[in-house]
């Protein structure tokens, strides 16, 4: 019942490793960026911007932080220097509004294609 708030202040870590991933949430998740960069998108989310998960849709990094991530050494690396971004988790469904859909003219249309190029590695008879 009711709603959770989370507010990741994200001004540089130290000793933080950050695998890529991916999660579906049993709730809704509204997610903004205020400055710098976030580096699960780098270039694409810019401040200002904010992207909303319903309940239960998957996502994750795009193509270039996953392979980027995939493919560094296991080492300790400082993250989001220069960064403040924020997350609201809510059990319940949020709804967007008319104006954020349509009258803003701001939607990006082809967020769902940072996922495109992501390699397929799944096996299912690997065990």
């Amino acid at each position: 019942s009711g709603i959770n708030a989370e507010w990741p202040l994200r001004p540089g870590q130290d000793h933080t490793f950050r695998p890529p991933y991916y999660h579906r949430n049993c709730m809704s998740e509204f997610m903004g960026l205020i400055y710098g960069n976030y580096e699960a998108k780098e270039g694409e989310f810019q401040p200002g911007g904010g992207s909303l998960h319903s309940i239960m849709t998957p996502h994750g990094p795009d193509a270039n932080c996953f392979t980027g991530a995939s493919n560094a050494a296991l080492n300790p690396v400082r993250v989001a220097d220069n960064t403040q971004s924020f997350m609201f988790e809510s059990s319940l469904s949020l709804k967007s509004t008319t104006w954020a859909l349509k009258t803003c003219e701001k939607v990006d249309d082809d967020y769902w294609k940072c996922w495109q190029n992501l390699p397929k590695l799944f096996n299912p008879n690997q065990k």
